[in-house]
């Protein structure tokens, strides 16, 4: 996209004409990440959160996060791959110890356990995701969870292992039993579009209660794009619609939302300036 094609101010997203800042706090920026994070920031967004997956993508992410203002990157495992087992961890372990210092990253993750779908062994998915928090804790870094229909093995894997004090339980899908279950632990709650979808009303419910310091804003993008444009690419940019519905569930301005999940996830990924800033 070039200047010329930039919409008028009178016609811009809201965050942009507002003064809102925002920030992704989890997506993947598998392609045209240059244009994505261009068009993220010209809509009030801050920094975007590059997620790794596998050591082939926690690689990129690094890459990015290196070469693109206001981008920040995570390493991890994926659930999926866990199969991949200690070769993957210990490629992972490298990145970690001997990072870019330009772009050194902010978390480790995306990991945990995923029984929906199972594409990985149980038993390996609980190995890695246990080797995942040990290197938060050993790096001192936020440890970015999922959890799909494995509830009660996450929590007993986390309090095995110790809870980091960072803790993401990205695009948070459960009701508020989890929610209170995950923030007795000191873990902060994600939520990605799911929350704008009309049959979401237990996350919506998961979204009210988390305190004030304890919630986070995400897209996951490519995936889970927000009402009115559910079904499509999703894209960093779109954050604030995910913003918008979680203002709506918890009774609060977009605004305030904004100020809220900029200053948490600024917090825990320790996030300072963008360079370009």
């Amino acid at each position: 996209m070039t200047p010329d094609s930039m919409t008028p101010q009178g016609s811009r997203p809201p965050s942009a004409v507002s003064g809102e800042v925002w920030i992704d706090s989890h997506c993947h920026l598998w392609e045209g990440g240059a244009v994505q994070v261009a068009e993220a920031h010209r809509d009030g967004v801050e920094w975007v959160v590059d997620i790794g997956t596998d050591v082939e993508r926690s690689i990129a992410a690094i890459e990015r996060a290196a070469t693109l203002d206001g981008v920040a990157a995570t390493v991890g495992l994926h659930p999926h791959d866990a199969d991949q087992g200690p070769v993957a961890l210990d490629a992972l372990e490298h990145l970690l110890a001997a990072p870019d210092a330009a772009a050194a990253p902010v978390a480790v993750g995306e990991c945990g356990l995923d029984y929906y779908y199972e594409h990985s062994d149980r038993v390996a998915q609980r190995e890695a995701f246990a080797a995942q928090i040990a290197m938060a804790h050993r790096y001192d870094l936020a440890l970015v969870i999922h959890s799909r229909d494995a509830w009660e093995d996450t929590f007993d894997v986390l309090d095995a292992e110790g809870v980091p004090e960072r803790t993401v339980f990205h695009c948070f899908t459960g009701g508020s039993d989890e929610a209170r279950a995950a923030l007795d632990r000191g873990a902060t709650l994600s939520f990605s579009g799911i929350v704008s979808f009309r049959n979401a009303a237990e996350i919506r419910d998961a979204a009210a209660l988390a305190p004030a310091d304890r919630y986070l804003v995400e897209t996951d993008a490519p995936y889970l794009a927000p009402e009115p444009n559910r079904g499509k690419q999703n894209r960093p940019s779109w954050v604030r619609l995910v913003g918008a519905a979680v203002a709506a569930a918890r009774g609060s301005a977009v605004t305030q939302v904004a100020t809220e999940t900029t200053a948490n996830a600024r917090r825990v990924f320790r996030l300072g300036d963008p360079a370009g800033a």
